[in-house]
């Protein structure tokens, strides 16, 4: 419906990827919070919550570092260069080359995402209905592409703005309704966690293989700093808002909504196991499986909640998944047409020809997204999975952007061998462990380190070698 709303107005590219620069601050700030949020964090905060402790907080906690960093670097940076795509900045530095291997990674991560979150929204429903979890994913993900490439980005950020106000209603609601349903009251829920240690942020220890404190802290601030000021779902909402101010403004607080909210997510999970320890209802023991603890709190919802508010929660999940998916959809078509169409396949092209390409590659990236989620049935982990997979895909490309900012020079002689060492630090930690096993070096440091490790060796390299390639020229000059 949101979609048909604005296909009249979507009739040409700028407004289809930007809005023609007119969406109000509120909704911009709200979309950007509906980007970090998804049926990843409905249903995957509450499940390892559920399974362990409040770990993934910490993740949280690292927010405010990029947000800052955000609102000071990257939003003025991108509003001078003036393009839909986030990558055109890296080809100004670097050349073509480093705006394809961006530009490609970014891809990979959102169709691992579309994946993710279309499986966990299938979940729901196989929980609510028992239909198919594949058939639901397949009918799902082309719902989404129908209506965000019928309306653009304006239907996007609008429908994230509802789904935003409607998830975090459904969120608190569903808290209240546990802690009240509790045989002992609020304080029973509140003292059983306690006695499982359930609020524990894990260990504080220097234990690189674990998810430590440090390690889950550390992890982090290298993946907001690379959601940012490198991701292009974040980067196409500073362009959409009116002004600079406004985009600064939408770009903090879209970030630090995500903090309390995220809170509300993993207290879902601790009460629910509180709930289940309380006697108040039984969990099946097939539920009782570490490997289906995504599965605890739609049955829940199902099980124990009134009507009226296993619909509210039902839509709260709903609102979560789509509005990330059809961003990723929106998003990754705007950088299949930037960055592919118009630089290698047809550089001169009519409004009308741009416009069929994005609606012919966001169906395709559509059809991918939904293979992706077909093959994450069964996982341990939705969550787990998913931050593994984005540290791999994401290759360091937040170094190769970090390095075009803080260098001076254009620094192609340090980026290109930064990037290669880059790819072989993050390629060794990955897959070591297919040919050594237990011995393997990626078993010593934990996945979640891997862009750690990864950004980090594509910046020093390459400001090491860019600093002292300059430093020659400066004596060859003198010379």
């Amino acid at each position: 419906m949101v979609g048909s709303l604005f296909y009249r107005k979507n009739k040409t590219v700028s407004a289809f990827t930007l809005g023609d620069s007119k969406i109000p601050g509120w909704v911009v700030t709200m979309s950007i919070f509906a980007t970090f949020v998804s049926s990843i964090s409905y249903l995957a905060l509450p499940g390892i919550a559920f399974q362990g402790n409040w770990n993934p907080f910490i993740f949280s906690l690292s927010l405010p570092i990029a947000a800052l960093f955000a609102i000071k670097v990257f939003v003025p940076l991108y509003r001078r260069i003036n393009s839909p795509s986030a990558y055109t900045y890296l080809e100004q530095r670097f050349g073509p080359w480093a705006r394809v291997y961006a530009s490609t990674m970014y891809l990979l991560t959102q169709l691992m995402r579309i994946g993710t979150i279309l499986y966990l929204m299938a979940l729901t429903l196989n929980a609510v209905f028992g239909w198919n979890i594949a058939i639901t994913i397949v009918v799902t993900g082309l719902v989404v592409v129908i209506y965000s490439t019928l309306g653009g980005i304006q239907a996007v950020v609008w429908t994230d703005a509802i789904h935003g106000i409607i998830l975090i209603t459904g969120a608190i609601v569903c808290v209240l309704f546990i802690l009240f349903d509790m045989p002992g009251g609020p304080g029973q829920a509140i003292n059983i966690a306690i006695e499982n240690n359930k609020f524990s942020l894990g260990s504080f220890g220097f234990d690189l293989s674990q998810p430590t404190f440090w390690v889950v802290l550390v992890y982090g601030i290298f993946i907001n700093l690379q959601n940012f000021g490198i991701d292009q779902n974040y980067v196409q909402r500073y362009m959409i808002a009116s002004t600079e101010r406004e985009a600064q403004k939408s770009a903090f607080w879209g970030g630090m909504l995500y903090i309390p909210v995220s809170m509300i997510f993993l207290f879902i999970g601790t009460a629910l196991f509180a709930y289940y320890q309380s006697g108040a209802a039984n969990l099946p023991v097939e539920l009782q499986d570490i490997a289906k603890s995504d599965r605890v709190f739609p049955f829940f919802i199902v099980s124990q909640l009134p009507r009226g508010i296993t619909g509210l929660l039902i839509a709260s999940i709903f609102a979560a998944g789509m509005s990330t998916i059809s961003t990723s959809y929106n998003s990754a078509s705007t950088v299949f047409l930037t960055d592919y169409y118009e630089k290698y396949v047809k550089v001169e092209v009519s409004d009308k020809q741009k416009m069929r390409v994005l609606y012919t590659s966001s169906l395709i990236i559509s059809i991918v997204g939904i293979c992706v989620g077909i093959a994450m049935i069964n996982v341990k982990s939705a969550l787990d999975v998913w931050w593994k997979l984005a540290s791999v895909f994401s290759g360091g490309m937040l170094g190769l952007f970090l390095l075009g900012v803080f260098s001076k020079q254009k620094n192609v002689n340090g980026a290109v061998p930064g990037v290669a060492v880059g790819l072989l630090v993050i390629l060794w930690l990955s897959f070591s462990n297919l040919f050594l096993g237990e011995d393997a070096i990626g078993n010593q440091f934990h996945t979640y380190l891997t862009i750690v490790f990864g950004t980090s060796a594509i910046f020093l390299v390459g400001f090491t070698i860019g600093m002292f390639s300059e430093n020659k020229n400066q004596s060859d000059e003198l010379l």
